[in-house]
């Protein structure tokens, strides 16, 4: 298998290229915003993603979701770790390279919060849901960092959160067909991604830097950059080359979905009146949310 796929590959090219600034989120934590900012809202399938920060006593205290799903991925370089804890009982801890993928589905009420002293540093990507799966029951798919397929050619590490890269596939079951990729390039490497013509893409960049695109279409980009990317006929994914200090970054796509969005904080409908039900729901513990009024988490200690 090779990082290269040939020279008639024809890469995307970016169309938008945003700096994601740092700014405060939850309690204390310190997040840069990439999808889901002003310039880049409902980027089919896509809501958000978030390079996240934090340590003690930051976090995400408890707190509902209907209607996505949330992929909390976090860095193999990161030093804290965070815990999760959900109205179902259900527990967790993630370190450095452990991925949880959580369907809300129909409901959620949940807690994020860093486990240990020290920095805890991942991303965390909002991944809509159709109509026909809005109100599916809640699942986890959670997959350690020794679980997550990992494979390196000639000088271009991918690590395949979701979909297929280097001839590796993740197990990871997205019911939006998604693929979230983490390339880590040696410097001046090469990489040609294919990437379905008809997926909305874009690369967040971690650190170093490098050039995405082909040709006088080629732009330069370094860290805490999103690149959005065009989609068109006769395109076959992503041509990157690394600079002199190496690249790493994520390359998210998905199939759009092609619905209305409607959006008011942790839930995502197609209708305002879809939204109001949501919030009534939450609030009088009903429709998924029966354990909502009565519970509260051992990590978070603040509801909403």
């Amino acid at each position: 298998m090779s990082a290269i796929q040939g020279e008639t590959f024809q890469s995307r090219s970016v169309q938008v290229k945003v700096l994601s600034v740092e700014q405060g989120e939850g309690r204390g934590a310190r997040v840069r915003r990439s999808i889901g900012r002003p310039e880049l809202r409902s980027f089919d399938p896509f809501l958000m993603l978030d390079e996240f920060k934090g340590g003690k006593p930051a976090g995400f205290p408890d707190h509902p979701h209907r209607g996505f799903e949330t992929v909390s991925y976090m860095l193999p370089t990161s030093e804290g770790i965070f815990l999760h804890e959900d109205f179902e009982g259900h527990k967790g801890t993630l370190g450095p390279g452990d991925l949880q993928w959580m369907t809300a589905g129909r409901g959620i009420v949940h807690a994020e919060m860093p486990g240990n002293d020290k920095i805890a540093h991942g991303l965390q990507l909002w991944v809509n849901l159709s109509s026909k799966d809005k109100m599916c029951e809640p699942a986890y798919q959670e997959l350690p960092a020794s679980s997550v397929p990992v494979t390196t050619v000639e000088g271009v590490t991918a690590r395949v959160i979701a979909g297929e890269a280097l001839g590796v596939v993740s197990p990871v079951y997205t019911r939006t067909p998604t693929s979230y990729l983490h390339f880590e390039m040696e410097p001046n490497s090469r990489l040609q991604q294919p990437i379905p013509e008809a997926w909305n893409a874009f690369a967040y960049v971690l650190s170093g830097s490098g050039t995405f695109g082909q040709g006088s279409q080629a732009k330069v980009s370094d860290a805490h950059h999103t690149l959005a990317l065009t989609k068109g006929t006769g395109q076959d994914g992503l041509e990157v080359v690394a600079g002199d200090k190496g690249l790493s970054f994520v390359l998210i796509s998905g199939q759009p979905i092609g619905e209305p969005v409607v959006q008011h904080g942790p839930f995502v409908m197609n209708t305002r009146a879809e939204i109001q039900q949501a919030f009534e729901d939450y609030y009088n513990g009903e429709n998924g949310f029966e354990k909502a009024k009565s519970w509260q988490s051992g990590i978070g200690l603040t509801r909403m």
